[in-house]
């Protein structure tokens, strides 16, 4: 399994106790709906190795969890601050304004007062305002995707059209002549 085939569900955060429970923190939106994995990739040496969950018990956004063969405290600590795994194919698909951030890499941002953005290059996840990292000729352009500036997405097309705040986009290409060309 490549890196490419997955998503990063959360990390390894400390031990519990001292048999080898180790604590997993969960990443997600809804961490719920991974409780009852039974399996992971831990990312050890840049390789994505399974892991077969032998015991978990949920709590919140965390699972205290044990591996298959990971037996003891000494044989767990080499887990803590690894990064954990699954395969895209497990994420249920989504549909209208909904998206996973993996999904609309590439995607092209159309603004309906400015026209084509560029290409989305990344997702910042701040907390409070997740971004947009748009690529416009070669210059950063960072655009919130809260429900009031997403307007639609076409995954067919691999368009997401956006209502950004008046001059918000021009603040970050420094003058208005960068505008494409109707």
């Amino acid at each position: 399994m490549t890196h490419e085939d997955c998503f990063y569900l959360g990390k390894i955060t400390r031990l519990h106790g001292y048999k080898g429970a180790m604590v997993l923190y969960i990443d997600a939106d809804d961490p719920t709906r991974y409780y009852t994995v039974n399996a992971v990739y831990v990312e050890l040496n840049g390789q994505l190795i399974p892991h077969f969950i032998q015991r978990a018990d949920p709590k919140a956004n965390q699972v205290i969890v044990t591996f298959e063969g990971v037996d003891g405290e000494e044989a767990a600590q080499r887990y803590v601050n690894k990064a954990i795994y699954l395969p895209i194919s497990t994420l249920p698909k989504l549909s209208g304004k909904q998206f996973y951030y993996h999904e609309v890499i590439g995607f092209t941002i159309t603004d309906l007062n400015f026209g084509v953005v560029g290409q989305v290059k990344a997702i910042t996840d701040h907390p409070t305002n997740p971004l947009f990292m748009v690529d416009h000729q070669g210059k950063e352009v960072l655009i919130p995707m809260n429900d009031d500036c997403l307007v639609e997405i076409n995954r067919d097309k691999g368009i997401i059209v956006v209502d950004t705040p008046e001059g918000l986009i021009d603040l970050y290409l420094g003058s208005a002549n960068e505008r494409p060309e109707d």
